[in-house]
């Protein structure tokens, strides 16, 4: 490694972990900057959910493209990313009129989406099947740690410097990834098909592809991503400052509980399902997520703090559908696959604050209601189906 980081021995996990850890910083600062955002750009409610489901719409429409890079351009997919989000960042702290800060979003959301698809790609690529829940986890991890990171610095911030200010300031770890452009250059091939295959990849390629089992886990994203596009990062601001009084330091505070909860269990989880099977580990998961946003959506003060914490609990299982779906793809398809999983669960995350935001306080509870028993369902067809 050159530049100012070859001192620390990083190797590609190391790398997409760093990318990943600093590009997600403002995106845990903005949940509990939204109420803040609303009330000084003087947005409604569905103006202010069209700003938050507008970086879920960039990711969904953006996924199956970048998945085609991926296939053909690993290398500049992941040096892309930092740079792309400096642009959108600049977007919306420049806090101009409503289509301006869609424009921010939109450009914020493509970034993160050149990160994650990047980077899952060349981890299911180089992955044994015995290591590929740890690598993924390890990755969320980075996203996981990020986002708490920018929970935990967003709260220190003072008030009075206001929204834009605030968001900039907690933003500043992406800077970091500008300067692992060389070394993302050097680490990471051009063609996602010439990354080094993992040692056991014939082995994998001559299992029986499940369609049932991949349209399985694609819906257990789309409910994941639903859950916390709808519950944890639009509701819990809202609701709490609303509702509860809650001022920026609670909403940070309150999110980074679930954030902790989830990066305790993440790297255990992945373990555990390694061990004893998807399929009890994600049914597990699912049922806290239906709990939790029951929890968020019609509880007293007491039960939305317990829904929260519920939703970082079952969001540690967030990576295992992938890991599934690596199982039952073939290696030339897996980049496009990849990327069509990213079409489901962003255009979960797009659809779920805008719904929210469209229905208003009175149909929030619904909302969230129907997602709730949907998650719940999901965990039990999964509990029953490791059952059987």
């Amino acid at each position: 490694m050159t530049g100012p980081f070859r001192f620390l021995p990083l190797d590609r996990t190391g790398l997409l972990f760093v990318l990943l850890f600093c590009n997600t910083f403002g995106i845990g600062a903005f949940g509990p900057l939204l109420p803040e955002i609303g009330r000084a750009q003087v947005l409604p409610d569905w103006q202010l959910g069209l700003v938050a489901s507008a970086f879920g719409f960039a990711r969904m429409v953006a996924a199956m493209p970048v998945g085609a890079l991926v296939a053909r351009r690993l290398g500049a997919t992941l040096m892309a990313a930092p740079l792309v989000l400096a642009v959108g960042l600049a977007l919306v702290v420049s806090a101009g009129p409503l289509p301006v800060l869609l424009a921010g979003r939109f450009v914020l959301g493509i970034s993160h989406t050149l990160s994650m698809v990047g980077g899952l790609t060349a981890i299911l690529l180089e992955s044994r099947r015995a290591s590929a829940s740890m690598r993924l986890n390890i990755f969320e991890f980075g996203g996981m740690l990020g986002i708490l990171g920018g929970l935990g610095f967003v709260a220190l911030v003072p008030s009075a410097w206001g929204w834009k200010a605030s968001l900039l300031v907690v933003s500043t770890p992406a800077l970091v990834p500008l300067l692992l452009i060389p070394a993302l250059r050097k680490a990471f091939p051009e063609a996602a098909a010439s990354a080094r295959p993992a040692p056991r990849a014939p082995v994998a390629s001559q299992r029986r592809e499940d369609r049932g089992v991949v349209g399985l886990m694609f819906g257990a994203g789309i409910v994941f991503a639903l859950t916390w596009s709808a519950a944890s990062a639009f509701v819990v601001p809202i609701r709490g400052t609303r509702e509860f009084g809650l001022t920026r330091g609670g909403i940070s505070w309150l999110l980074g509980m679930a954030q902790t909860i989830d990066l305790v269990a993440l790297i255990p989880v992945g373990r555990l399902a390694d061990r004893v099977g998807y399929g009890l580990v994600l049914g597990s998961a699912s049922v806290m997520l239906g709990l939790g946003t029951l929890g968020v959506g019609l509880g007293s003060f007491p039960w939305f703090a317990l829904g929260t914490a519920c939703l970082g609990a079952g969001l540690a299982a967030w990576m295992l559908p992938l890991g599934v779906i690596r199982d039952h793809t073939p290696v030339e398809r897996l980049a496009w696959r990849t990327g069509l999983y990213r079409v489901g669960v962003d255009a979960a995350i797009f659809l779920g604050p805008l719904a929210v935001g469209l229905l208003g306080a009175g149909g929030e509870p619904i909302f969230l209601t129907l997602v709730g028993v949907a998650a719940l369902a999901l965990g039990g067809r999964l509990l029953l189906r490791q059952a059987g």
